[in-house]
């Protein structure tokens, strides 16, 4: 660890301070670059930190602080005492969009003295990288064993001038799936982190809010003032308290990502950095791979997760996706609706699910052996309905059923309305309030115990836990490709230019991308995928995953080999990745290294509108070869009016080249740049 030098407080003071405090009130520190200057200080009673980046002010006096039930709101006194440390390491993920992450950030953490019991003395971190910061709290001076209600989360962030954000209502009942829309950032009422925002002035700033390390404490949304002030906002128990913790405690942390460009947010790792280091030791039983399943045919009304002659998860059918799997290279085959529970209206009575007992015509130890004897692992599937007393119930046994058939991956759901989750007492629950949080960290606990991975659906969402807990592979939390299966209004084009940029922000996405039949037998575009193939195909490079699956049906790709050949290249697992190009609902182009390998490749995609681009190759090897295998739009391909059109070339290329990307309405470009060196 090395220790760096601060600037002392007159230089800090200069750097545009507001308010004349004393010395002792405030305190001041400066990222490791001095990109970014951060101040806290005592003022009227309030503690209030204050944010600059390269000298211009970006986050104005902002509050700090929680209420707690039971008290009156505290007034801070004074900084107490200010502690000073600086890091600069590099750690390794065992699986991950970047094999090794660097932690350069210095760290001011200063002692608030309050007037009260609870707020005495208050120890606020604040951890500061080039790219941004992240603030937790931490109530030290609670006796231990003391049980406290928290009754509001008073941190805002302030944000000065004017700024577009992407947005949806949160709060509704599919939780956060829901298309974004761009909006004047001040009309913000109440909104899901990641929330990002983007200046309306040329050449200026974009902030991404969000948290880190989410333990044992609510969700936290932003709620809007109408003048650019955003605080933070709990989602509550039910009877109104937002979090009962015991102390002593600490809060998650409270993350900005600040940028002079889109790419600089998605390539920001702060979140990660912020979370501890893994807690559940070797996962090397887990390898980052590609899926197919029983999973589209069921959104497409082909079959159905109930039993009866149209089941989906029969011996016969998991078979025929299995011999698939093991023909092509694929390393897993989910099956949904393999187990008693989803006969009848199961979103109403997710209590009868059982976890260990199969449908008659579902031979699981059958079908696990036959499996395994191909190469090839079945991938659990565990429904609850938000039944979660039953779920939990079941835990142990369930992933030990699991263990012993070699499954080691399971993808969880939670489909119940947001504000409906039931406890043991029949009060209801908001899908992330704290009750969530700790159950699905329960669920990753209990799992790695099995040596089993997590692939969470309408989960609490992504805040840079799969550090702590590299079991916890990958969750949906946003709006994903079964919408387009639906018929009603489908994914927009924008829905995956805007996604990089906001929801992927906290981390991997099973989007489950990979559809080739994109009309789908409907002559109506907004209602079935609204999509080229090249657009399918570069969504592998352009959403992160660990665990990706090729979505459609075995016969569409069998139908489709040439297209088919750019997903068994690819892989799920990365050593290097970089966003080189975008803008929030235009477009996006990613680049990503394989994992201990020489290849690249390459995704593009747009929105509605058609683009060219030429691109550098410059993060290629310099000096070495590689061949371009380009899958690109037909030069008449149009989501519209062409989808499936496709040209594939070949051409050789170095790290001196650029590349000519010409991106069809709703189109898209993926590349591999195969190493002839």
């Amino acid at each position: 660890m090395k220790f760096r030098p601060f600037l002392m407080l007159s230089q800090l003071v200069a750097l545009g301070a507001a308010g004349a405090v004393q010395a002792a009130d405030r305190e001041c520190a400066q990222s490791p670059g001095q990109v970014i200057d951060l101040c806290v200080y005592i003022e009227s009673g309030q503690a209030y930190y204050e944010v600059s980046r390269k000298g211009t002010k970006v986050i104005a006096p902002s509050v700090l602080g929680l209420s707690f039930e039971g008290e009156p709101q505290a007034r801070y006194t004074a900084i107490a005492g200010a502690k000073r440390n600086s890091a600069d390491s590099t750690w390794e993920q065992p699986w991950g969009e970047q094999r090794f992450i660097r932690d350069n950030h210095t760290e001011l953490k200063v002692t608030l003295k309050g007037d009260t019991p609870l707020n005495k003395a208050v120890d606020v971190t604040f951890r500061l990288f080039d790219d941004g910061f992240g603030l937790r709290y931490t109530y030290g001076a609670i006796p231990a064993g003391r049980k406290v209600a928290v009754t509001a989360d008073r941190t805002e962030f302030s944000t000065i001038g004017n700024y577009s954000a992407w947005w949806y209502k949160p709060l509704e009942d599919d939780r956060d799936e829901y298309l974004y829309k761009e909006i004047d950032a001040k009309r913000i009422t109440l909104a899901e982190t990641p929330l990002t925002l983007r200046s309306q002035e040329e050449g200026g700033l974009l902030l991404a809010f969000h948290e880190a390390a989410l333990v044992d404490f609510p969700s936290m949304l932003l709620s809007g003032d109408g003048a650019g002030k955003l605080t933070a906002w709990l989602m509550p128990w039910p009877d109104g308290v937002r979090a009962y913790r015991t102390g002593p405690f600490s809060t998650p942390w409270r993350t900005v990502v600040i940028g002079e460009s889109a790419g600089d947010l998605a390539d920001s790792r702060i979140a990660l950095n912020l979370n501890e280091p893994n807690k559940i030791g070797d996962v090397s039983w887990f390898t980052p791979g590609k899926y197919v399943g029983v999973w589209w045919e069921m959104h497409l009304r082909r079959s159905t997760w109930a039993s009866g002659d149209r089941h989906g998860a029969t011996t016969e059918n998991v078979k025929r996706y299995i011999d698939f799997a093991a023909k092509y290279g694929f390393s897993g085959v989910l099956v949904e609706g393999w187990n008693k529970g989803w006969d009848g209206d199961w979103l109403r009575n997710g209590h009868q699910i059982s976890f260990t007992e199969p449908y008659p015509d579902f031979d699981l130890r059958g079908l696990a052996d036959y499996a395994n004897s191909k190469g090839v692992r079945l991938i659990g599937h565990h429904e609850t309905a938000g039944a979660i007393v039953n779920y939990e119930s079941q835990l142990d046994e369930a992933f030990s059923l699991y263990a012993g058939l070699g499954v080691n991956t399971v993808k969880t759901g939670y489909v119940e309305d947001s504000g409906d989750i039931k406890d043991a007492e029949g009060g209801k629950h908001w899908f992330a309030a704290q009750y969530m949080v700790r159950h699905h960290l329960k669920v990753v606990e209990t799992a790695a115990r099995y040596h089993i991975a997590i692939n969470a659906h309408e989960p609490v969402k992504d805040t840079g836990l799969r550090r702590t807990y590299p079991n916890w592979v990958s969750r949906e939390a946003a709006r994903g490709q079964e919408f387009n299966a639906w018929g009603r209004p489908t994914n927009r084009p924008d829905h995956l230019t805007i996604l990089p940029f906001t929801r992927l922000l906290a981390g991997p996405m099973d989007y489950t991308p990979g559809i080739f039949d994109i009309e789908n037998g409907k002559s109506v575009v907004t209602e079935r995928l609204q999509a080229t193939i090249a657009n399918q195909l570069a969504l592998y490079v352009v959403i992160y995953s660990p665990v990706q699956m090729a979505a459609d049906l075995p016969e569409h790709y069998e139908a489709r080999p040439d297209a088919l050949r750019f997903i068994l290249d690819v892989p799920a697992d990365w050593e290097n990745s970089k966003t080189l190009a975008g803008e929030i609902g235009d477009y996006v182009v990613v680049a990503r290294q394989q994992r201990e390998g020489k290849d690249w490749f390459l995704g593009a995609v747009t929105d509605e509108e058609e683009r060219s681009i030429q691109q550098s190759l410059g993060f290629l090897t310099p000096g070495k070869r590689y061949e371009a295998q380009i899958y690109r739009d037909a030069d008449d391909a149009d989501y519209r009016t062409n989808p499936t059109a496709l040209t594939i070339e070949k051409k050789v290329v170095t790290a001196k080249d650029s590349l000519g990307l010409v991106l069809k309405p709703g189109g898209g470009v993926a590349v591999r740049f195969k190493a002839l060196d």
